[in-house]
């Protein structure tokens, strides 16, 4: 028989609060074809993107997530020291250790909770909502502050036509807590790591080890319609899935909220699930861009913002990306 004493969690988590940062730059169309031979029209046609915003000096992955957080504490009633534990799902923070989920703990005055990073690009919000959502459940902590961050201007290479204009800088944050009822779904995620290259760091950090200053800076590549391909039949068929687990169908849900990646797959998902018109739609990509693993908290924090969702709203969000990894669950709108 077990010695060991039985966790004392919440029956169910949920999400309490959301709050998003975007920099204050916003950077056109205009000022990317300064660099590649494109246009507008064709940007637009491709990706459905018209601007991003990039972050200045000061707005940096740490700042920009302090910022977020606060606002998700205030929407939810939280103190920071009632925090046991902060997740940072980010591809762009450039220090290897230590996890800057140590230094936004800090600085949002948490105290001493867990605090740790996870890499799972563009579907890391959906991992870090499920780890917290463990936690809150399993009794280790109360409370869980889940960020999605990145500064992927960082990362760019503004000479390579099929990406230059994709990415943008941002951060997302939610509070996790308990919940007598259940608010996050099961998700249903996981990777196919035979096509890792198709989204990818051009050179690893590794090569720059008596580096002369010849090589160019790493920067993100991917193959494009590979991904398209991948994201519109493989994740639809996944959101499926996370709608199942729920014991939910499309007609149940009130929002849909992709990672969003490109008006061209969000657009293709909803076709493909057969979402019914009432459903409201997330398209945020079009004034933030790609910003990864803050998009769907970016978004989310939108949609409520703007009265396009509602709190109690019953909302699909999905996240796809580089590994390929990606996670889909279904939740309620804080």
């Amino acid at each position: 028989m077990s010695k060991i004493k039985p966790a004392k969690g919440s029956p169910y988590a949920r999400i309490l609060g959301v709050g998003g940062y975007r920099p204050t730059r916003v950077v056109p169309n205009e000022v990317i074809l300064e660099t590649i031979d494109s246009s507008d029209e064709w940007i637009r046609s491709r990706s459905g993107i018209a601007t991003r915003h990039w972050a200045s000096p000061q707005e940096t992955v740490a700042a920009m997530s302090v910022e977020a957080s606060g606002k998700a504490l205030a929407d939810a009633g939280v103190s920071p020291e009632q925090i046991g534990a902060v997740i940072v799902s980010t591809v762009s923070h450039f220090k290897q250790t230590p996890a800057v989920a140590t230094e936004i703990a800090h600085r949002i005055g948490a105290g001493k909770p867990a605090a740790f990073d996870i890499s799972a690009g563009c579907a890391g919000f959906g991992y870090g909502l499920t780890l917290a959502k463990g936690l809150v459940v399993e009794g280790s902590a109360q409370y869980v502050l889940v960020i999605g961050v990145e500064r992927l201007s960082d990362l760019t290479d503004l000479e390579d036509r099929a990406t230059a204009f994709l990415f943008g800088d941002g951060a997302g944050a939610v509070v996790v807590g308990p919940s007598d009822e259940p608010a996050i779904g099961p998700t249903v995620w996981g990777s196919e790591g035979d096509k890792s290259d198709t989204i990818k760091q051009t050179v690893p950090w590794d090569e720059y080890r008596g580096a002369d200053g010849g090589e160019k800076f790493p920067a993100i590549t991917q193959e494009g319609q590979a991904v398209f391909r991948w994201a519109v039949f493989e994740m639809a068929k996944v959101a499926q899935q996370a709608l199942d687990a729920a014991g939910i169908t499309a007609e149940d849900l009130d929002v849909f909220i992709p990672h969003q990646a490109n008006m061209r797959i969000i657009d293709s998902m909803v076709k493909t699930l057969k979402l019914p018109d009432h459903v409201t739609v997330a398209r945020d990509v079009e004034t933030t861009g790609n910003t990864s693993a803050a998009s769907i908290p970016l978004a989310m924090e939108r949609l409520l913002a703007t009265g396009a969702a509602k709190s109690g709203d019953t909302a699909l969000v999905i996240g796809f990306g580089a590994g390929l990894v990606y996670a889909a669950t279904v939740v309620t709108l804080p």
